[in-house]
């Protein structure tokens, strides 16, 4: 009876790894058929810039916060229709650093606030919903901590929203500021160049589901308000937020030559908590949405499909378990 139960559990372990095997050959299959389609092009000439809204959600970021309130000033936009909102949950002296660099970068005419919270309700959707009460724009970029976008990241994104009503996100590529500094942020690198260059780009081109990064974005405030806001009923805030405003209907744009670098996890520890994070929120959101996902109209089958097998990703570790043992 023993060997019967082990039995069937490995062939159920085997079975389940062999068929994301095979979802990872159609992932393939569908970017190769894809790898040429034109980028999108923006619009060119716009006199009359929209107003926007940068968020930087911070919380005990000692080591980086002057180069990621840096990085925002000194993007090139209109100062009159650019506005920074640093989203300060710190308990340590980051707090005390980001009043600091907000009154600095005030006095030389940058609209920036610093909106500190004593209680994390919400955690980071809690923040971002929290500013998203005081911001002025039609447009909301989000940065976590440990990015530093370009001069010109919204040179390069706020125009495809122009004649383009139903797009409610763009997505930006993830570049690297440490990749090698060791052999883990190596194959972090490695690892996040291939979900960028291809799963990403499987995703916004074939129409299966696209989702938000959780930072290096910017959406249309029309449809994230529409989609019902920030929510933190799960960890992954990002996919929540996405994957509503997917099953609305808003589309979503991914332009890969745009490039915003960012610092990636340099310790085990970090890197543990980074992926646990990232296993449990898309598990919550497999759990919220499945159901909805599965009855949409919307969307071919092709795409329900794949929405759901990506956001169950993660069994795969328990597979490999279940084999091992």
């Amino acid at each position: 009876m023993l060997q019967l139960i082990l039995q069937t559990a490995s062939v159920i372990a085997l079975g389940g790894l062999a068929f994301y095997g095979f979802l990872g050959f159609f992932t393939l299959l569908v970017y190769w058929r894809h790898r040429g389609d034109a980028a999108p092009g923006a619009p060119c000439g716009i006199l009359d810039l929209p107003r926007v809204t940068v968020q930087l959600p911070v919380f005990n970021e000692r080591y980086v916060v002057d180069r990621l309130i840096r990085a925002a000033a000194e993007l090139r936009y209109p100062r009159e229709r650019l506005q920074i909102q640093v989203l300060d949950d710190s308990i340590d002296d980051t707090t005390t650093r980001v009043a600091a660099l907000v009154a600095h970068y005030r006095a030389q005419g940058v609209d920036i606030d610093m909106h500190h919270r004593t209680r994390r309700d919400g955690y980071k959707a809690g923040a971002l919903a929290g500013g998203l009460s005081t911001a002025t724009g039609e447009y909301i970029a989000v940065f976590d901590a440990d990015f530093e976008p370009g001069p010109d990241f919204l040179q390069r994104t706020i125009p495809h929203f122009m004649n383009a009503p139903d797009l409610g996100l763009i997505q930006t590529r993830w570049g690297h500021l440490n990749a090698s500094e060791s052999a883990l942020t190596a194959a972090q690198a490695l690892a996040l160049d291939k979900h960028f260059a291809m799963e990403q780009t499987v995703r916004f081109r074939a129409e299966l589901f696209p989702k938000f990064n959780g930072t290096a974005g910017i959406w249309r405030r029309s449809c994230l308000e529409d989609s019902g806001g920030w929510q933190s009923d799960t960890v992954c805030e990002d996919l929540c937020l996405s994957t509503r405003a997917v099953l609305r209907g808003w589309r979503f744009c991914f332009l890969p030559e745009v490039v915003a670098p960012a610092e990636l996890p340099a310790s085990i520890a970090a890197y543990k908590n980074q992926q646990a994070r990232w296993a449990r929120g898309s598990t919550q959101c497999l759990i919220k949405f499945g159901a909805d996902i599965l009855r949409s109209r919307r969307h071919r089958r092709v795409a329900r499909l794949y929405a759901l097998l990506s956001m169950a990703a993660y069994c795969t570790s328990l597979l490999l378990i279940v084999l091992l043992l």
